[in-house]
C-alpha cells in the first residue's frame, strides 16, 4: 500500500475522478443550503439533492467531492469508543442518470487497488441478496474470487426510506486480520466484530418506492458513494482507530502538550484527549461555516460541543481557556485543503474562546452544585436525583442538561427528562405569556386555513390596484366573519395587486378600503401555491367577509423593491463577469431600502474588483436597457439560455426575465422595472463572509443612493469647515495631520521611557533572593509596551545576573513580562516558563523564548498575588 496520509488520499481520490471527467466541487458548507430536512449536513450526497431529482442540473450530469459533514446522533458514545466521532469527511462520486454499476465498481476497484495499491487479496465485497447484476459484475469482470463476494440482506445492503428513490448497495470491506476478528473460522462481513472494515459504500439508485410499497424502476437511476476519509486512512496507516491516525495524533499531541497527560497511560483521561480531539475539528468547522453558539438549533449543537470539549479539559487538569490553541493545530493540518481557515482565524479562535468563557463562568459553580446533588443521592441509595434540582441547574445556573445526565451516568445516576422537559415547557409558557400580545405570530404556512389557501389571482405586475371580494377573515388562527376598528388579523381576497413575499423579494404594503372599513396591509405573504394573504390592521370601521373592496399597493415603495431587485439581477451578471462563471445566487433580500445578495465565492471580494462591478451595473443603467418579461415553458427558457437565480422547484410554464440584448436573463417571478434607468444608480456599501464559501453583498439603489451622496455631501462639508481646507485637499490634509500625530506621539513615548527609567534606581533596591538567584517584581500603570520592555532590559542589564518579572496595569487588562540573565537562560530557568505561570494566577496565559516572554490576565484583583509567586516559582524551576 501506498504510504498517503489523509490529506494525500483527498488530494489522490479528487484527481482520479477528474480523470474521469468528473465535475470536483469544493466541500459546501456544514448549514444546508435550501433544505430544511436537515439540522447539518451528515453525508456527501446531502447538499446534492437537487441535482439526484433533476431540479438543478450539472454538466456532464457526474460529480466527485470530499464533503465535510457532522453527525452528533452517537455523541455520548464519542471518546468512550475508539470509532465513534462526531466530523469527518465523506469521499464520494456521483452519477446524476449518467453512468451506473459496472462504471462505479469498476473505478472503485481500480482506485483502491491500482491508485492506493491496497492488495487484492484483503478486499471482501458485499452485495444485496437479490442484486445478481452487481454479483456478476463483481465476480466476471473484476474477478474478484466468488468466495469473498457476500449477499447480504434488506438491513445491510440496501437503502431506502419510507417513499421516494432507494436501491441496493455494494460495500467494499479491507480485512484488518484475525487479530481483529471474532475467532470464527467463517469470519466474513456482515459479522458484527473489527476485523472487516467497510471503507466504500456503493449505492445503485435504481428504483422509486411508493406509499404501498411498491418499488418501480427509475428511468434514469443514479449513483450516490461514500467512503470515510479517515476509515481509509486508518487503512492505508496501518492504524487500529480513526484516533491512530497521524492527523488526529497531531492534534492529540497538542493536548497533551497543554494537559500535560501522555495519552494512553490512564483510560479515564485518554476518553477525554478523544473527546477533545473530535470535538475541536468539529466546532472549527461549524463556526467557520456561520454558525454561532446558542440555545437551539445548530448553534445548541455547537454550544454543546464546545462546552463538552472544554469539561473535559478541565477533567485532564487545564485550568483556564484552552480550547483555541488546539483549533489553532486544526487549522494548520488543515490548511492543505482548508486554507481558508487560516484566513478566518481571527474570527472563529474568538467565537470559541468567548463561548468557552463563559461556560467556565458557570461551570465551577453548577459542578459544585452537581456534585452535592450525586453525593446526597448516594448517601440516600437513590439512583437518581430530583427533575427540580436538574432544571434549577438549568435555569438559574446555565447548567446545560446534557452535561447533567453525562455526569450522572458517570456516576451511574439518572434523572427523568420526561419531568425536566414538563419544567421547561411550564417555564416557556409563562414566558410566552409575559410577553405583549398583537403580534401575528400564528400566521404561518402551519395554519391549516393558510396551507390549503389556492393560488390567488395575483394582477399586481401591471396594476397598482384592484377591485375584488374578501373570502377570508383570519384571527389568532381562526376564520372569523369580521375584523373591527384595533384589530389585528388577515385578509384574502379573490384578486390583489399585493405581491406576497417570496424570491427575496418582501412583501407589498398599502391600504384596502370598503364601504364601512379603512384597513392598513403591514405585510403580504404567499403559501407553496401562491395563495396571497394580507397582514393588516383595521384603522377605521370594520371588514366583513364577502365586502367589496378595493387594494392599493404603496406606489412609491413598490418602485424602491423593483429598482433593487431588477438591480439584483445586475449585479449579478457584473459578478460572473468579474470573478468567474463559478459565482451563482446563495439568498438574497430584497427590500424597499436597500438589496441584500449572497453568492459563492471562496475568498473576500477586493475593493478593485467591487468597485469594477459597480462601474459595469451603473454602466448598463446609463444605456437605458429595456426589461422584457416573458412566460415559457421550463424546456424553452433552457433554450433561451435563461439561469435560475433562485433555485427553486419550478412548474413547467416559468418566468424570464431579460436585460436588453440578453445583458442578464434570469428565471424570477419577482416585481421588476420596465426600464433599468428607472434604477437611477447603484452603490454597493458593503462586502462579508456569511458562510464557507459564500460572500454577502450590500448595496442600495435610487433615492438611497441620492440620500447617502447627500450625506456624505455633508460630512465633507464640515470636514473643509473644521479642518480649513478645500475639499479637494482633504484627503491630503488628513494624510498630513496623521503623519504628525505619529510623530508626537513618538516624541512622547520617548519621554514617557525616559520618565519611566528615571524610577529604576529605586526599583533596583526591591531586589530579593532565592536559591541564590536575584529576581526583581514590580507593578506600573499605564504603560506602553515599547516602554515596559525597556524597562524590563534596564533592569535586567543593570541586575546584570537574574531575574525580572513586571506587571503593568491598563484599564482592564494586565499584562506580564518576564525577562532572565543570558547566564541563566535555558540552562537554570527559562522567562517563558516563569511569565505563564505568573499569568494563570490572573486568569491569563502566555509564553516566549527562555531569556524574555509576556503574558496576559484578567484579575486585576490577583496582580499582586501574582507577582508574590514569583519567589516560589523560581526556587520550582530551579529545583
Amino acid at each position: 500500500m501506498k504510504d498517503l496520509g489523509l490529506n494525500e488520499i483527498r488530494k489522490e481520490f479528487l484527481e482520479f475522478f477528474r480523470e474521469k471527467e468528473h465535475n470536483i466541487i469544493k466541500s459546501f458548507p456544514l448549514i444546508p443550503m435550501d433544505d430544511d430536512s436537515l439540522l447539518l449536513i451528515n453525508a456527501g450526497m446531502a447538499p446534492l439533492k437537487k441535482y439526484f431529482t433533476g431540479e438543478l442540473k450539472m454538466p456532464g450530469n457526474r460529480a466527485a467531492s470530499s464533503q465535510r459533514c457532522i453527525r452528533t446522533a452517537d455523541i455520548e458514545s464519542v471518546g468512550i469508543t475508539q470509532r465513534h466521532g462526531t466530523f469527518f469527511e465523506m469521499l464520494g462520486n456521483f452519477s446524476f442518470g449518467n453512468y451506473f454499476k459496472e462504471e462505479a465498481i469498476s473505478w472503485a476497484w481500480e482506485f483502491l487497488t491500482e491508485r492506493m495499491e491496497i492488495p487484492k487479496e484483503i478486499l471482501w465485497i458485499s452485495v444485496y441478496e437479490e442484486d445478481d447484476e452487481a454479483f456478476s459484475i463483481w465476480k466476471d469482470k473484476i474477478g474478484v474470487p466468488e468466495e469473498r463476494i457476500v449477499r447480504l440482506g434488506k438491513e445491510d445492503n440496501f437503502w431506502e426510506i419510507e417513499e421516494g428513490p432507494c436501491g441496493p448497495c455494494s460495500e467494499i470491506h479491507v480485512d484488518r486480520g484475525i487479530k481483529y476478528g471474532c475467532g470464527d473460522p467463517d469470519c466474513k462481513p456482515g459479522c458484527d466484530c473489527d476485523r472487516f472494515l467497510e471503507v466504500w459504500n456503493l449505492v445503485f439508485t435504481q428504483f422509486n418506492k411508493d406509499s404501498k410499497g411498491n418499488y418501480t424502476p427509475l428511468k434514469h437511476p443514479n449513483i450516490d458513494t461514500g467512503m470515510g476519509l479517515e476509515r481509509i486512512t486508518m487503512v492505508m496507516e496501518n492504524a487500529d482507530n480513526i484516533f491512530e491516525i497521524n492527523l488526529v495524533k497531531d492534534i492529540i499531541h497538542t493536548i497533551e502538550d497543554i494537559s500535560g497527560v501522555k495519552y494512553k497511560t490512564d483510560d479515564k483521561k485518554d476518553i477525554s484527549i478523544r473527546i477533545i480531539a473530535d470535538h475541536v475539528r468539529a466546532m472549527t468547522f461549524l463556526v467557520y461555516d456561520g454558525i454561532i453558539p446558542s440555545n437551539e438549533g445548530r448553534g445548541y449543537v455547537l454550544r454543546r460541543i464546545i462546552r463538552r470539549a472544554s469539561r473535559h479539559g478541565k477533567l485532564l487538569g487545564i485550568k483556564g481557556k484552552f480550547l483555541t490553541e488546539v483549533v489553532n493545530k486544526v487549522m494548520e493540518i488543515y490548511n492543505m485543503e482548508y486554507p481558508e481557515l487560516l484566513r478566518d482565524k481571527e474570527r472563529i479562535t474568538k467565537i470559541i474562546a468567548s463561548e468557552e468563557g463563559k461556560f467556565q463562568e458557570t461551570i465551577d459553580q453548577g459542578l459544585s452544585i452537581l456534585e452535592n446533588l450525586i453525593e446526597d443521592a448516594k448517601k440516600s441509595n437513590l439512583d437518581y436525583i430530583n427533575s427540580e434540582d436538574a432544571f434549577k441547574l438549568y435555569d438559574t445556573y446555565g447548567f446545560p442538561i446534557d452535561l447533567t445526565v453525562e455526569i450522572l451516568k458517570e456516576n451511574s445516576l439518572n434523572v427523568n427528562l420526561d419531568e425536566f422537559n414538563n419544567l421547561l415547557e411550564e417555564q416557556r409558557e409563562r414566558s410566552r405569556s409575559s410577553r405583549q400580545s398583537g403580534n401575528v405570530g400564528w400566521a404561518n404556512e402551519k395554519n391549516e386555513y393558510l396551507i390549503n389557501l389556492q393560488e390567488s389571482n395575483f394582477i399586481g405586475y401591471d396594476n397598482m390596484t384592484a377591485e375584488s371580494e374578501v373570502i377570508m377573515i383570519l384571527k389568532e388562527g381562526d376564520l372569523v366573519n369580521s375584523l373591527s376598528a384595533g384589530e389585528e388579523g388577515i385578509v384574502i381576497t379573490e384578486t390583489t395587486p399585493f405581491y406576497g413575499e417570496g424570491g427575496g423579494q418582501v412583501g407589498d404594503t398599502g391600504l384596502i378600503k370598503s364601504e364601512t372599513g379603512f384597513l392598513e396591509v403591514f405585510d403580504t405573504k404567499k403559501n407553496k401555491n401562491n395563495g396571497i394573504y394580507h397582514f393588516v390592521t383595521v384603522k377605521e370601521g370594520k371588514i366583513n367577509l364577502g365586502d367589496k373592496v378595493n387594494l392599493y399597493v404603496d406606489v412609491d415603495r413598490r418602485h424602491d423593491i423593483t429598482k433593487n431587485h431588477t438591480a439584483t439581477h445586475l449585479l449579478h451578471r457584473a459578478l460572473r463577469e468579474v470573478l468567474g462563471d463559478h459565482v451563482h445566487q446563495a439568498g438574497s433580500y430584497v427590500g424597499p431600502d436597500r438589496l441584500r445578495f449572497d453568492i459563492t465565492h471562496f475568498e473576500t471580494i477586493s475593493k478593485e474588483d467591487l468597485l469594477k462591478v459597480q462601474d459595469i451595473v451603473n454602466d448598463s443603467i446609463s444605456r437605458a436597457l429595456p426589461v422584457f418579461k416573458q412566460s415559457m415553458t421550463l424546456k424553452e427558457s433552457e433554450e433561451y439560455g435563461a439561469t435560475g437565480l433562485f433555485e427553486d422547484k419550478y412548474k413547467d410554464i416559468v418566468r424570464v426575465v431579460t436585460v436588453g440584448d440578453k445583458f442578464s436573463v434570469e428565471l424570477c417571478g419577482g416585481c421588476h422595472v420596465n426600464n433599468i434607468s428607472e434604477i437611477q444608480m447603484l452603490k454597493i456599501v458593503s462586502e462579508s463572509s456569511v458562510a464557507a464559501g459564500v460572500r454577502r453583498i450590500e448595496a442600495i439603489t435610487g433615492r438611497k443612493v441620492y440620500e447617502v451622496l447627500k450625506d456624505d455631501e455633508s460630512v465633507l462639508n464640515e470636514l473643509s469647515d473644521n479642518l480649513k481646507s478645500e475639499k479637494k485637499d482633504l484627503a491630503f490634509k488628513i494624510r498630513y495631520m496623521h503623519i504628525e500625530v505619529k510623530t508626537l506621539e513618538k516624541e512622547l513615548s520617548k519621554l514617557k521611557e525616559k520618565d519611566s527609567l528615571k524610577g529604576s534606581d529605586d526599583i533596583l533596591k526591591t531586589v530579593k533572593e532565592v536559591s541564590g538567584i536575584k529576581f526583581i517584581t514590580h507593578r506600573v500603570s499605564d504603560m506602553s509596551v515599547d516602554n515596559l520592555r525597556a524597562l524590563g532590559d534596564n533592569l535586567k542589564d543593570r541586575l546584570q545576573s537574574g531575574v525580572v518579572v513586571l506587571a503593568n496595569v491598563a484599564g482592564d487588562k494586565i499584562n506580564f513580562l518576564a525577562t532572565v540573565s543570558k547566564d541563566l537562560a535555558g540552562k537554570t530557568i527559562s522567562a517563558g516558563n516563569i511569565v505563564k505561570e505568573v499569568a494563570k494566577i490572573t486568569g491569563g496565559n502566555g509564553g516566549g523564548r527562555p531569556d524574555f516572554a509576556m503574558a496576559g490576565g484578567r484579575h486585576i484583583d490577583k496582580v499582586d498575588e501574582a507577582l508574590s509567586s514569583v519567589e516560589s516559582i523560581i526556587n520550582n524551576l530551579k529545583k
